[in-house]
C-alpha cells in the first residue's frame, strides 16, 4: 500500500524535517560551527604576524616618541621636547625637503614613463612580444634594491663607471655623478623609477585592458584618431587605476632609503638625505629612538594627510564606469 502525500501536506513534512533539535539541523549546526572555527585557525597566523609585527611597533614607536631612550638607560618621559627638537633640527628640516622634492620629481617621472610603456604595449603588437615586455619591465622589481644601487653606483662611478665611459666615446668629458648634488639626486631619482616602475606599469596595464573596445570604435566614428582618442578617451577611463598608481607610488617614494643610503650616503652634503634615512641615523647611529620615532610619527601623519587629500580630490577627476 503507497502512502500519497498531498500538496497540502508538503508544508507540514517541509517544517518538520526542519525543526530544530533534530539530527539534520544538529548536524548543520555542528557543520557551521567546525568551519567557524575552521576559519579562525587559517586566519590565526596572519592576525597574530600583524599584531606582532605591525601593530605593536606601531603602537610602541608612537609611545616612544614621548620618551628620550638609548637603550643602555631607562626611557626618561620628556613630553613633546622630541618634537620640538626635531622641528628646530636643520637636518631633518632639509630631510624632509630633499624627500618631498624627490616624491615629485620621482613619482611623475615613474607614472609618466609607465603609463607610455603600457600605451604602446598595448598597442597592437605579437601576444609573445607582449609578454616580453611585461616580464621584463617587471623583472627590475624583484631585485634587492641593496644590491641593484651598489651595482649603478659602479656604473657611474667618475673614474671607471661605463656610463663615463660611453660620454667619452661622443666626446663628453667625464660627468662626476655621485660626488654632485645634481648629478647624485640625478642618480638616484634613475636608479628608484628602473627599480620601480614596474608596478605602476602592470597597474596600467590592468586598467587598459578593462576598457571596452567598443569605447575606442565609437570614439574613432567621432572622428578621435591617435593621441586624441588617448586623452579624450583613455586617460579618463584609466582615472581610477591611476590614482591607485599615485598613492601606492607617492607612499612608497616618501619612505625612500636603500637607493640614497647605498648609492651617496645621503651625500654631498645632505642633498640626498631622505627622512627614513634621518629615522635610521638617529636611532641606530646615534642611539637616539625617541627622537627617531618623533620623525617616524611626523612622516606617518604626512603620509596619511597626502593621501587623504589624493583621495578627496578624486572625487573631481576620478571617472568610474
Amino acid at each position: 500500500m503507497s502512502t500519497t502525500i498531498t500538496r497540502r501536506d508538503r508544508p507540514k513534512q517541509a517544517a518538520k524535517a526542519a525543526k530544530p533539535g533534530t539530527p539534520a539541523s544538529a548536524n548543520t549546526a555542528y557543520g557551521r560551527h567546525s568551519q567557524r572555527w575552521l576559519a579562525w585557525i587559517f586566519l590565526a597566523p596572519t592576525i597574530l604576524g600583524m599584531g606582532l609585527f605591525t601593530l605593536v611597533p606601531i603602537a610602541a614607536s608612537v609611545v616612544l616618541a614621548f620618551f628620550r631612550w638609548d637603550i643602555i638607560s631607562a626611557p626618561t618621559f620628556v613630553g613633546f621636547d622630541n618634537f620640538a627638537e626635531v622641528v628646530q633640527d636643520p637636518t631633518v628640516r632639509v630631510s624632509f625637503l630633499n624627500t618631498i622634492v624627490f616624491v615629485i620629481v620621482a613619482v611623475a617621472f615613474q607614472l609618466g614613463l609607465a603609463l607610455a610603456l603600457a600605451v604602446m604595449v598595448q598597442e597592437k603588437m605579437p601576444a609573445w612580444l607582449r609578454t616580453f615586455f611585461r616580464s621584463a619591465f617587471f623583472f627590475p622589481l624583484i631585485l634587492s634594491a641593496a644590491s641593484v644601487s651598489i651595482f649603478m653606483r659602479y656604473l657611474f662611478n667618475e673614474q671607471f663607471g661605463v656610463v663615463n665611459w660611453f660620454l667619452s666615446l661622443a666626446g663628453i668629458p667625464a660627468v662626476p655623478w655621485l660626488t654632485t648634488p645634481g648629478g647624485s639626486a640625478a642618480v638616484v631619482i634613475l636608479v628608484y623609477v628602473w627599480q620601480n616602475f614596474g608596478f605602476s606599469f602592470l597597474l596600467f596595464i590592468g586598467g587598459l585592458a578593462s576598457i571596452p573596445v567598443e569605447t575606442y570604435e565609437a570614439a574613432s566614428l567621432d572622428g578621435a584618431t591617435g593621441w586624441r582618442k588617448h586623452v579624450y578617451v583613455t586617460l579618463p577611463l584609466l582615472s581610477p587605476t591611476t590614482l591607485l598608481a599615485s598613492v601606492m607610488a607617492i607612499i612608497s617614494a616618501l619612505q625612500v632609503f636603500d637607493q640614497p643610503y647605498v648609492l651617496t650616503r645621503g651625500g654631498p652634503g645632505d642633498s640626498t638625505r631622505t627622512a627614513v634615512m634621518v629615522i635610521f641615523e638617529s636611532a641606530f647611529q646615534r642611539l637616539e629612538f625617541g627622537e627617531a620615532s618623533a620623525i617616524g610619527v611626523i612622516l606617518t601623519l604626512i603620509i596619511m594627510a597626502i593621501t587623504a587629500a589624493q583621495f578627496r580630490l578624486s572625487k573631481r577627476f576620478v571617472f568610474y564606469q
